[in-house]
């Protein structure tokens, strides 16, 4: 396989908006929204990034929104990192951190590599489940910080082997392949060694949270405690859609006395781009 070719991954969209999530919460960035997920959360937002069409299209958007600067563009999917460096540089003028996001990232992790190589003065935050833990490992010196979900194993359906629609040509990059947690002791496996990779790094950990007894996080804040107990910890509220309820108010206060009693650095913010409606 060529360079070019392994530092290629499919690509839904590239675009600047506020980080809407965890310890950059408010910040402008640039992101790039890779395709293809192989886990699936009931409460998903962008169900739209699972799979990998067999042809496609990307979304650039740049400029600021109602005025003269603002464009879209579109391109095909498929593209090296070198590419994408291209398109972020034309979506922003002004240096903003750059978010690697998905769909999974880390089922691309040449990628994450080749963009690093490709913008090197510029800050590179990965946005993950973290169930690929060996991809974890091969991006990490990579990344300037790392959001890492704690999937609650309780809102989890089983992965699919791999979203490729169709049948994906031998000669197209090929996602990163690892065994998945498909139950809550591999999900703990997997939860424990991710925390372990990013504790001593510019990281946090998020939790999104649903109606329902909070005594359901036990395990991921007692692994959090246990693993990385400086780590930041969010919880995040889902917003309420098809099938979904949000906590109500004394279930998340519970779950935070829960993240208190263990000492845990702890905060509660909602989905901000969600408040902001902005992508």
């Amino acid at each position: 396989m060529s360079k070019s070719l392994a530092n290629t991954a499919p690509i839904l969209e590239v675009f600047r908006s506020v980080q809407g999530e965890g310890l950059y919460a408010g910040h402008p960035m640039v992101f790039v929204r890779v395709r293809g997920c192989p886990l699936r959360c009931r409460w998903c937002d962008t169900p739209h990034s699972w799979s990998v069409p067999r042809r496609g299209e990307a979304r650039i958007e740049g400029g600021v929104l109602g005025s003269p600067s603002h464009r879209v563009e579109r391109a095909p999917m498929l593209a090296d990192a070198e590419r994408v460096a291209e398109w972020i540089e034309r979506v922003s003028d002004k240096p903003l951190p750059i978010s690697i996001t998905g769909g999974e990232p880390l089922a691309w992790p040449q990628f994450v590599l080749g963009l690093r190589a490709a913008l090197p003065g510029r800050r590179l935050h990965l946005e993950t489940a973290g169930a690929h833990v060996h991809a974890l490992e091969r991006v990490l010196s990579a990344c300037d910080h790392v959001s890492l979900d704690l999937k609650p194993p309780f809102e989890m359906d089983a992965p699919v082997e791999w979203p490729l629609e169709n049948e994906w040509p031998a000669a197209q990059p090929q996602p990163w392949r690892e065994t998945l947690p498909t139950d809550a002791a591999s999900y703990g496996l997997v939860r424990r060694r991710g925390l372990e990779l990013v504790r001593d790094m510019d990281a946090c950990a998020k939790i999104a949270v649903s109606a329902g007894d909070p005594l359901r996080y036990t395990d991921l804040l007692d692994d959090v405690s246990m693993i990385a107990p400086k780590l930041p910890l969010f919880l995040q509220p889902l917003s309420p859609r098809a099938g979904i309820d949000a906590p109500s108010r004394g279930e998340l206060e519970g779950l935070y006395e829960l993240a208190l009693e263990r000492a845990l650095d702890v905060r509660v913010i909602p989905q901000l781009h969600r408040a902001l409606r902005v992508p």
